[in-house]
């Protein structure tokens, strides 16, 4: 059953707990966390280290599952879904931008970005040159990521998570390893999109005037959703 994108909300989360095993004891990463994210949102997730905010992007891209809980992405309930269903949501409704990169060391830049496309049975070389010179990398397209270096790797992940117009983008961090210049073209990039397509973009982040341009910010402390400062808004 492949995965549609419905209307709103795109993102329903209620409940979600997420428990770890450390040493043997248990960890509660994320405890009955809600959200909700609407089509077109900017979303940031704030919070200090550890907080759960990476995990519970790993939650919504399917990666991992919740251990309580609703996760629904675009209609889709992810604590139920098969592991195909869990494929076809990240190959064509969610884009995913990880701290580590994840970028496939012998294929170039290029075809790192068109990665997304060709596992769906696609081609679009037009799309990935525009995406290259809109990061800055369209002279570095033929290189591969062990030439680059982190700010490049991180511009190449991004164009990568962008390539088949997802409905929603999850960035762990995607401006963390870039100049201010870069940063900014990240963001321009990530915008243009939400304008073109109407996607929603979830980003976790610790850089306060990054967090200060989303639509809503939602903080999360111990694992929980914090209340509101001033100008915030919860989750809910």
């Amino acid at each position: 059953m492949p995965a549609t994108v419905h209307a709103s909300p795109l993102v329903l989360v209620r409940g979600a707990t997420k428990i770890h095993a450390k040493d043997k004891a248990p960890v509660v990463a994320l405890a009955s966390v809600d959200l909700e994210v609407q089509p077109g949102e900017f979303v940031a997730l704030v919070g200090p280290s550890g907080c759960g905010k990476s995990t519970l992007l790993n939650l919504l891209s399917g990666v991992d599952r919740a251990d309580e809980g609703e996760v629904r992405v675009a209609g889709l309930e992810l604590r139920d879904a098969g592991d195909a269903q869990l494929v076809d949501l990240r190959r064509r409704v969610v884009g995913i931008v990880f701290q580590s990169f994840h970028l496939v060391p012998h294929l170039t830049v290029a075809e790192n970005v068109a990665l997304p496309l060709a596992l769906a049975g696609r081609s679009d070389p037009a799309r990935v040159r525009a995406l290259l010179e809109a990061v800055g990398l369209g002279q570095r397209a033929s290189h591969y990521p062990g030439e680059l270096s982190g700010g490049e790797q991180q511009r190449t992940a991004v164009a990568r998570a962008v390539v088949h117009k997802p409905a929603i983008v999850l960035a762990d961090e995607p401006t963390g390893n870039l100049d201010s210049a870069a940063g900014a073209a990240v963001l321009q990039l990530l915008d243009q999109l939400r304008r073109e397509s109407g996607s929603a973009l979830l980003l976790v982040t610790h850089d306060a005037a990054l967090a200060a341009r989303a639509d809503r910010v939602v903080r999360l402390k111990d694992g929980r959703v914090a209340q509101p400062s001033s100008g915030e808004a919860t989750a809910t």
